[in-house]
C-alpha cells in the first residue's frame, strides 16, 4: 500500500478465483483476467468465455451443398456424354487406331474423375481420436498439451482440428470446407481431393484439346485459307493478332452453317477450358500449401505471424505417401538458402 502525492492511499488486489480444467480435472487458482488458461499437469487449453453454439441455416447449407454435388455431377456427365456423341464420330472416321486410343483415354479419365469425385464426396473427412479426459489419475503429464474443448461437439480439438459448422462436426487436418463436394476437405479425404483435381485438370484439358481439333473438321472450310496460312507466316507480331481476328470473324459469320454437333462442341470448349484453368489454379494451390506443410485454414491463421514452416520436398512425399528415401534427391528451400548465402 503506498500514499501518493494527493494523499490518497493505492493498493494492489489480486483478484483470483478457483476454477477446473476439463482436461484432467484438477482444480487450479488463477488470477479474474485470464480468460484462456493453459493447465500445468495435461497442457488441455481453456477458454473461460461462453462459446455460443450456432445452429442456424445448418439445414439451408447443408441443402446449398447437396445442390452443388448434383449440378456438378450432371455436368461431369454431361461433359463425357456430349463428347462422345459429338467427337466419336470425327474421331472414328479418321483412322480405327485413332478412335480406339480416344475410347480408351475417354473412359480411363471418366472412371478416374467419377471415382475420385465420389470419394472426395462421401468419405469422412476426418474423425478425431476419441481420447480420456476429464479424470487426473487417467489423464497423465502432457497428454492434453495444447488441446482445446470443442462446445459443438463436447469433445476435446487437437491442435490441428478445426469445427465445421456446415458438416456439424470436428475434422482433423481440416483445410477446408467445399460446397461443390458438400463436404470438408481434411485428413480422410484429402489424397483423394488432389486426386480427383489431377484427374479433372487432365480431363477438361483433354477434352478442350478434342473439342478444337473435332470443331476443325466440322466447321465448313474458310475461304481464302491460303492467303490466311501466308499472313501468318510473312506478318509481325501485330499483323498476326489481325490475322487472327479475321479468321475468328470468319468462323463467326460462317457459324450458320454449324450444325448441332458443332454447337455442342463449342459449348463443351467454353466449359471444359473454363473449369481447367479453376481447377488448375486450385490445384497449384493446395500443393504449394502442402509443400508448406500446411493446410489452407494453417496458412490463414499464421498470416501476419513470423512462423515459417519447413518448405521441403518431403512434405509432398510424405502426404503422397512415397518413400522418404527420395527426398535426399530433392533440394529444399533451406538448403538453397544456405548455398546462397555460402
Amino acid at each position: 500500500m503506498e500514499e501518493s502525492s494527493q494523499g490518497s492511499f493505492v493498493t494492489t488486489i489480486n483478484e483470483e478465483y478457483e476454477t477446473i480444467c476439463w482436461g484432467c480435472g484438477l482444480n487450479l487458482v488463477l488470477p479474474s483476467y485470464a480468460p484462456v488458461f493453459k493447465c500445468g499437469w495435461c497442457g488441455a487449453i481453456t477458454n473461460q468465455n461462453p462459446v455460443r453454439v450456432e445452429t442456424r441455416n445448418f439445414g439451408l447449407r447443408r441443402f446449398r451443398d447437396r445442390c452443388f454435388v448434383v449440378i456438378l455431377a450432371v455436368f461431369m456427365l454431361f461433359v463425357i456424354c456430349g463428347g462422345i456423341w459429338a467427337a466419336f464420330p470425327v474421331v472414328f472416321s479418321i483412322s480405327l487406331a485413332c478412335g480406339i486410343f480416344h475410347s480408351v483415354v475417354v473412359v480411363s479419365l471418366a472412371i478416374s474423375t467419377l471415382s475420385t469425385f465420389i470419394l472426395v464426396a462421401f468419405k469422412c473427412a476426418g474423425k478425431p481420436i476419441d481420447i480420456l479426459y476429464g479424470t487426473h489419475p487417467g489423464v497423465g503429464s502432457g497428454a492434453l498439451n495444447n488441446y482445446t474443448f470443442c462446445h459443438h461437439c463436447s469433445k476435446p480439438k487437437s491442435p490441428r482440428t478445426h469445427h465445421c459448422r456446415t458438416c456439424g462436426m470436428c475434422v482433423l487436418d481440416m483445410d477446408h470446407h467445399c460446397p461443390f463436394i458438400g463436404n470438408c476437405v481434411g485428413a480422410g479425404n484429402h489424397k483423394n481431393f488432389i486426386a480427383f483435381l489431377i484427374s479433372a485438370v487432365i480431363s477438361t484439358i483433354y477434352a478442350s484439346v478434342m473439342c478444337v481439333y473435332t470443331l476443325i473438321h466440322i466447321l465448313p472450310p474458310l475461304e481464302n485459307q491460303a492467303a490466311y496460312a501466308s499472313d501468318m507466316a510473312h506478318a509481325n507480331s501485330v499483323s498476326v493478332l489481325r490475322v487472327v481476328k479475321n479468321i475468328i470473324l470468319a468462323y463467326i459469320a460462317n457459324a450458320i452453317f454449324v450444325s448441332v454437333r458443332g454447337l455442342v462442341l463449342v459449348y463443351l470448349f467454353v466449359a471444359s477450358f473454363s473449369v481447367a484453368i479453376g481447377l488448375s489454379v486450385l490445384l497449384w494451390q493446395q500443393l504449394s500449401y502442402i509443400y508448406e506443410g500446411k493446410t489452407y485454414l494453417s496458412h490463414l491463421s499464421s498470416q501476419g505471424s513470423e512462423e515459417d514452416g519447413e518448405k521441403s520436398c518431403g512434405n509432398l512425399l510424405k502426404f503422397f505417401g512415397c518413400p522418404l528415401l527420395i527426398e535426399r534427391y530433392l533440394p529444399t528451400v533451406r538448403n538453397l538458402r544456405k548455398r546462397h548465402k555460402t
